[in-house]
């Protein structure tokens, strides 16, 4: 198991809808992509961390950290694509795609993702869940929530609130999606080339069109679930957070 390489890329572009400029927005003083490479540089199974971007100014920042960065096509629509593209001319057997808007991503949870791909090569794609903790988490579309049959394997995700509680209440084995994936090289090429199915479009979660073409994502739990960045709000919490420290 210890010769299975493994590389993680963090994909980040300047622009977003909710939060302009985030990959770059500082926290006590440090952008946050570089925050997230930071985070997971700490990773034991990992050979090499890389940002991927098509932005001269987040490749620039990464740089003066010493970071690994390799620039992509602005073309892409989305950071599966982007990772994909370095997958394309870095060979290793498992990429992790850490999104660069989780700040305080605990290398622990890199390393429990990348753990039953290293062991079971039938895995071809993995990701993250934690427990949902209360009803404002329950409630949230912004949340993402999957339910898993009892291998682990995830049944759906849905921005809605699934298993739906008949006799109300949050469901004791609900689970929050953490949006960091695992992939196994070949499949991590083929899904790139894959186009969005119904549910993908109707959800907005591109992990959809992998479950609608008939492949398996083993959920994986997560050891220290951690902040995600979205929105202004999300940015002062995680400010607030390193202050606390």
């Amino acid at each position: 198991m210890d010769a299975v390489p493994v590389i993680a890329v963090i994909p980040a572009r300047y622009g977003s809808s909710r939060l302009p400029g985030k990959a770059l927005a500082g926290i006590d003083g440090v952008p946050m992509v570089v925050r997230v490479w930071r985070q997971a540089s700490k990773a034991r199974f990992l050979l090499r961390v890389i940002v991927a971007t098509d932005d001269d100014r987040i490749a620039s920042a990464v740089r003066a950290e010493g970071g690994d960065v390799e620039m992509t096509s602005s073309a892409h629509q989305s950071g599966t694509d982007r990772v994909a593209e370095v997958a394309g001319r870095i060979a290793a057997d498992i990429y992790l795609n850490v999104q660069g808007d989780l700040p305080f991503i605990a290398p622990e949870d890199l390393d429990a993702l990348a753990a039953p791909m290293r062991a079971d090569a039938a895995i071809a794609m993995a990701t993250l869940a934690t427990p949902i903790v209360g009803a404002e988490e329950w409630h949230n579309p912004s949340v993402v929530k999957v339910v898993c049959d009892e291998r682990g394997d995830a049944l759906y995700f849905s921005r809605s609130s699934i298993p739906f509680p008949r006799d109300g209440g949050v469901p004791a084995n609900a689970l929050r999606h953490i949006g960091v994936y695992g992939y196994r090289r070949d499949f991590l090429l083929r899904f790139a080339s894959l186009k969005p199915g119904a549910l993908e479009q109707i959800e907005k979660l591109e992990q959809l069109r992998a479950m609608e073409c008939g492949y398996k994502i083993r959920v994986v739990a997560s050891v220290a679930p951690s902040l995600e960045v979205d929105t202004p709000e999300d940015l002062a919490r995680a400010q607030a957070a390193v202050r606390a420290k």
